[in-house]
């Protein structure tokens, strides 16, 4: 346990950047998952439309350092190649 009084903050900061990183994760996970089930059930036109969502929330998390920017790039570039498919 935190002793120190620095310790202890840095500890309550941590705590709450965890929980914010963990949020930003999550959201990108479940419009990933979204996605590509719609992709396999062929419903193309509600993919592309939820899209968008996804660039902002990669992008967003990329910009505060949840995940890298290549990263992002990655996930775009490949939920992009799927809906072509």
């Amino acid at each position: 346990m935190a002793i120190t009084k620095s310790a202890k903050k840095a500890l309550r900061q941590s705590i709450r950047r965890r929980a914010k990183n963990l949020a930003y994760k999550d959201k990108i996970k479940s419009l990933l998952k979204e996605a590509r089930s719609l992709v396999s059930q062929k419903k193309i036109k509600e993919a592309k439309a939820l899209l968008s969502k996804i660039y902002k929330a990669l992008d967003k998390a990329a910009k505060k350092g949840v995940i890298k920017k290549n990263t992002a790039s990655r996930k775009k570039s490949r939920i992009a190649k799927a809906m072509l498919r």
